[in-house]
């Protein structure tokens, strides 16, 4: 009886190798079918639910309520560009007349709509026309060769004849995985959901269809009070991990009804985006696809900005960028894992430049960022980040400072410093650090976060 037993059982191991050969085999065979058929893969069936995280350094109250901006119009669907049931697209009509003045990543492998953008904004452009925003998550149509330029197309050309807006008006961004192609197919299908739904209380909707790894919608207004009228500002904005400076980050959407030119308004941007998006940092890296437009619609009551020296056009530009540092701070407090909102204050530099250096070698060092998250006053990694920028520095003119206490001088501990005092400071959420170099009058401010396990968690991943 015992050998009839082990002989059924050598047969049906048999045939679950057999079972098993040719499981393999069907899975071979569906992957090689989708690698010949070169499209993106079909949307991935929803995992069991995760408990919500959302970032302790989000803001207590939520979304913000935004004001309306007259000239302006959002709608949000679920398309399954990545997963199903979720709402992934956005979509924005703008006046006629609008003016958009744009900043984007200067990646060596930009997105294909990062591209697009870009040559729209330097062509010939027709002011009295309409306008469009798209933008997708889930997909960040990066790497996709002459297929990611045809998407761009196809979903620009499908905009533009359904709101009736010229094609080079229409400005798209994809945010998510680089390297697969965009089912773009699934967002011109619902085009015509988004333009029924367009409505000019729908900004909150809109923001949260462009998250990827956020674990809150990012939003930031302001009113301009001037003579002859108010000018109102309202932004989004997406980003957690992949942020580091470099002309923008992330994806940042702002709208204001000010009468201003698109030339105008492309210098304030300029000038605004290097103490705000050009002066946060994540991880120190830099996405393909990193996109900041600001939309104007002109149909606030004051009256035109036409002198960018004028009492109302320094009011407007320091509105704006109030409104770029607010979005640029939420997304360092949504950074990837952060528990540590971390303000860096480099003065006594040569030049600028080397308070820039000296700055983000402290913002973007491992061993600074897990001490930090560690609540470690460890001043010796303060050191070391600034003798390794590259920035002219002398270590026995060097100063540090945790929050309002002196922790080194002229190249050496404090005489009144204590470790417990360090300790106190860093068990705070909010944390600043000033170093002083000593050698000149050139200062920076940049923000970072702490480095946690969970950034690790969620990047390895992040594609499942």
């Amino acid at each position: 009886m015992a050998k009839n037993t082990k002989t059924k059982a050598k047969s049906d191991k048999g045939k679950d190798d057999k079972a098993k050969t040719k499981a393999k085999a069907a899975k071979s065979s569906k992957k090689q079918a989708l690698k010949k058929a070169d499209v993106a893969p079909a949307p991935q069936a929803a995992k069991p639910a995760k408990v919500k995280i959302v970032s302790p350094l989000a803001p207590k109250g939520g979304f913000p309520a935004l004001p309306v901006i007259g000239g302006v119009e959002f709608a949000a669907v679920a398309a399954g560009v990545r997963y199903p049931d979720r709402t992934d697209v956005m979509l924005v009509r703008l006046a006629p007349g609008t003016a958009i003045a744009g900043v984007f990543t200067r990646s060596a492998t930009r997105a294909a709509s990062v591209l697009d953008c870009q040559a729209k904004l330097a062509g010939r452009i027709d002011s009295g026309a309409g306008a469009a925003i798209l933008v997708n998550s889930g997909n960040a149509n990066a790497f996709t060769g002459a297929n990611g330029v045809a998407s761009v197309a196809r979903i620009s050309d499908a905009v533009a004849a359904a709101l009736d807006v010229p094609p080079s008006r229409v400005f798209t961004a994809s945010t998510g995985v680089i390297g697969e192609q965009l089912p773009d197919d699934r967002i011109t299908a619902k085009i015509a959901d988004l333009a029924a739904g367009l409505a000019a209380d729908g900004i909150g909707d809109a923001a949260k269809a462009i998250m990827t790894t956020d674990t809150f919608a990012k939003g930031a207004s302001a009113e301009v009070i001037v003579d002859g009228g108010t000018i109102r500002i309202a932004g989004i904005a997406k980003g957690s991990g992949m942020i580091a400076p470099d002309m923008a980050t992330m994806l940042v959407y702002i709208f204001t009804d000010a009468k201003i030119s698109a030339d105008r308004l492309q210098k304030i941007l300029s000038r605004q985006v290097e103490t705000s998006f050009n002066a946060i940092t994540v991880d120190g890296d830099t996405s393909t696809s990193d996109s900041l437009i600001v939309a104007a619609t002109g149909q606030s009551n004051a009256p035109e900005i036409t002198d960018l020296r004028s009492k109302p056009a320094r009011a407007f530009e320091a509105a704006l960028g109030a409104v770029m540092l607010d979005l640029a701070h939420q997304v360092v407090r949504d950074g990837e894992g952060a528990t540590k909102f971390v303000e860096i204050n480099v003065t006594g530099a040569v030049d600028k430049a080397d308070a820039r250096r000296v700055a983000f070698s402290i913002a973007n060092s491992p061993l600074v960022k897990t001490a930090i998250a560690g609540e470690d006053p460890n001043w010796g990694r303060i050191v070391m980040a600034v003798g390794k920028s590259g920035a002219q520095a002398d270590r026995d003119r060097l100063s540090i400072r945790f929050g309002d206490i002196e922790v080194a001088r002229d190249g050496q501990v404090a005489k009144d410093y204590a470790e417990a005092d360090g300790a106190a400071i860093m068990k705070a959420q909010d944390i600043r650090i000033g170093v002083d170099l000593g050698l000149g009058r050139a200062a920076m401010t940049v923000w970072t976060c702490d480095l946690t396990h969970r950034y690790i968690d969620i990047n390895a991943d992040y594609r499942s």
